[in-house]
């Protein structure tokens, strides 16, 4: 049975490796076969082809046949798309058991220790870094209002409204109920009304033409994104991390003077 490379391709996405996509196609086209027939059929060395067999038996992929010579029964694809879903999940709360098992050891304040310690060793001006990727940006933008203590300030665009809406949402509710004072300067329209609604619940909102976008901490530091996102893949999105008060608070000033001529958000 002939397949589209880009469909064995995405095979390897259930954790297979060449052989076992070759072999586990080779027996969805026959139903039954045994090792020596999917060998030849895949192209798989006889040599593995009991071993790889056995992997795919053990990941759910396939059945054995009792008797001899051994036959392998194919599970059906619906069964098996069910079976690695729960696998992953498996994992994936094994996974997160074990993290949140060392936050509440001391593994995590031996670690801050370090870092902290390591910090006062570091000039000002290295605390700075690049980011690539939309997904690694919200991902630091997340953890960075999880930490703020004062302000946060946000300025995005239309489109970047409706994003944060979804990807920062909680951490900044849970930032406004411990005290902390929200503002986003952003492009409002009828596209992005609903995330406004949402996000004006904890957060004070006004509108201007063109935002830049950047998101800054404490008056502290601020993290800015260097493309236009309409022209930009979301993979290629740049940001750029700088912890400086000295520039950070100039770029806050900056924004106060915008801010106070811009609409509020009704």
């Amino acid at each position: 049975m002939i397949m589209q490379k880009e469909i064995l391709g995405k095979l390897r996405d259930f954790g297979l490796n060449s052989y076992e996509i070759r072999l586990w196609v080779a027996l969805l086209s026959r139903g039954i076969s045994t090792a020596g027939e999917l060998s030849d059929i895949a192209n798989v060395p006889r040599s593995r082809s009991y071993d790889v067999l056995e992997s795919l038996e053990k990941k759910g992929f396939v059945m054995t046949k009792v008797g001899k010579p051994i036959k392998y029964i194919a599970v059906p694809p619906e069964e098996v798309f069910e079976r690695v879903k729960k696998r992953i999940k498996v994992n994936t709360d094994e996974r997160l058991a074990i993290i949140d098992n060392m936050k509440k050891s001391t593994v995590l304040d031996e670690l801050n220790l370090l870092h902290s310690t390591g910090l006062e060793l570091v000039e000002p001006y290295d605390l700075s870094g690049s980011l690539k990727g939309r997904e690694n940006l919200y991902t630091h933008l997340e953890t960075r209002l999880k930490n703020a203590k004062q302000s946060i300030v946000i300025s995005t665009t239309a489109q970047g409204l409706i994003r944060k809406g979804a990807a920062l949402r909680k951490a900044l509710q849970r930032a406004q109920e411990r005290g902390v004072q929200v503002k986003i300067l952003t492009a409002l329209g009828k596209e992005n009304q609903d995330a406004a609604k949402e996000l004006s619940k904890f957060a004070e909102i006004r509108s201007k033409a063109n935002p830049a976008r950047y998101v800054m901490i404490d008056g502290k530091e601020i993290t800015f994104m260097l493309s236009d996102d309409k022209q930009v893949h979301a993979n290629y999105d740049t940001g750029i991390w700088v912890n400086t008060p000295f520039f950070t608070a100039a770029i806050e000033s900056m924004f106060q003077r915008e801010w106070e001529g811009c609409r509020p958000y009704k």
